[in-house]
C-alpha cells in the first residue's frame, strides 16, 4: 500500500493532533472579549461616568471568572460567573464564558444554550460566533458550524480571522469536504503562518491527496521551528519518503527517535511501518 493510500484509509490519524491542539487554542481565544455594539464597530470604552453600576460590578466579577477559568479552576469560575449573570443578566460576555466552561465540563446542552444566549444578545460578536461554531463542529453539525464561522468573519473589525479559518478548515476536513478544508487552511496560513496547527493540518491534507511537494513545504517549515513534535516529524518522514529523499527522511527519523523515543511514531519508524 502506498503512503497516500494509507492516509486515505484512516484520515483521522493525520488530523488527530491538529484537532486536539485546535480545540485548546480556540477555546481560550474568545473567553474575555469585550462586548461590541450592535452596529458592529469597535467596542465602546466605558468610563466611570457612563458605565452603569450593575455592569461595573459584573465586569469586576467577570474578570475574576476569566482568571479562574484560565487557571483551570473551572468550578470556581462558574461560581463567579453565576454572580455576574445575577448582577447583569444581559452581559453577553458572561454567556460566552459560560459556554466555554460547560464545553470544558463536557455539558454540551448547557454550552449550546449559553452560546445561543450570547449570540442573541450580541450577534455581531465574532468571538461568540466562533466559539459557537466550534461547539457545533464537535457535534458534527457541520452546516450550522459553517454558518457560525462565516458570521464570525462577517465583521470587518473581527481580529480572529486566522483562528476561525483554521477551525473552519478542520471542521470541513472532519466533514470530508477536503477541497474546502484546504482552501480555508491556506487562507488561515496566509494570515498566520506561525500557527503550527494550521501548518500541520494543511500539510496532512496535501499529503493525503498526493501533493507531496507542497506538503513538504509546509511540514519542513514546521519541523524547522520550535513547534515540532513527534507527529510533525513523523509526517515529515513520510513526506520525504514519498518524494524519495532518503537523506532528509533519515535526518527526521533520527530526530524523532532522539527527541521522542517512546512515542507511537518513533516505534512505527523503527518498525518501518510507514503505511499504518
Amino acid at each position: 500500500m502506498t503512503n497516500a493510500a494509507a492516509v486515505r484509509r484512516d484520515p483521522r490519524k493525520l488530523l488527530a493532533w491538529a484537532w486536539l491542539a485546535g480545540a485548546l487554542l480556540v477555546a481560550l481565544g474568545g473567553c474575555a472579549s469585550p462586548s461590541r455594539p450592535e452596529g458592529g464597530g469597535a467596542p465602546d470604552i466605558l468610563t466611570e461616568s457612563d458605565e452603569p453600576e450593575a455592569r461595573r460590578r459584573a465586569r469586576i466579577r467577570m474578570e475574576l471568572a476569566v482568571g479562574y477559568f484560565e487557571q483551570g479552576q473551572t468550578n470556581v469560575a462558574l461560581d463567579e460567573l453565576k454572580q455576574v449573570i445575577a448582577i447583569d443578566p444581559a452581559y453577553p460576555d458572561a454567556y460566552n464564558l459560560r459556554g466555554l466552561i460547560y464545553m470544558r465540563l463536557n455539558d454540551i446542552r448547557q454550552a449550546e444554550e449559553s452560546f445561543r444566549r450570547a449570540v442573541s444578545l450580541n450577534p455581531r460578536d465574532g468571538n461568540v460566533q466562533h466559539n459557537y461554531g466550534w461547539l457545533l463542529c464537535q457535534q458534527a453539525r457541520y452546516e450550522e458550524a459553517g454558518r457560525a464561522f462565516e458570521a464570525a468573519m462577517a465583521s470587518p473589525v473581527y481580529p480572529g480571522r486566522a483562528k476561525t479559518l483554521m477551525a473552519q478548515g478542520i471542521c470541513e476536513a472532519k466533514a470530508g469536504r477536503l477541497a474546502e478544508a484546504e482552501r480555508s487552511l491556506a487562507r488561515s496560513y496566509e494570515l498566520d503562518a506561525a500557527n503550527p496547527v494550521t501548518g500541520y493540518t494543511l500539510a496532512g491534507l496535501l499529503f493525503r491527496r498526493g501533493d507531496f511537494v507542497r506538503a513538504q513545504f509546509y511540514i519542513r517549515r514546521l519541523n524547522n521551528s520550535d513547534a515540532a513534535n513527534a507527529e510533525t516529524l513523523w509526517l515529515g518522514v513520510r513526506v520525504e519518503r514519498s518524494l524519495g529523499d532518503r537523506v532528509a527522511m533519515q535526518q527526521l527519523g533520527d530526530q524523532l527517535k532522539k527527541r521522542f523515543p517512546r512515542t507511537r511514531e518513533a516505534l512505527a519508524y523503527d518498525r518501518g511501518a510507514f503505511d499504518e
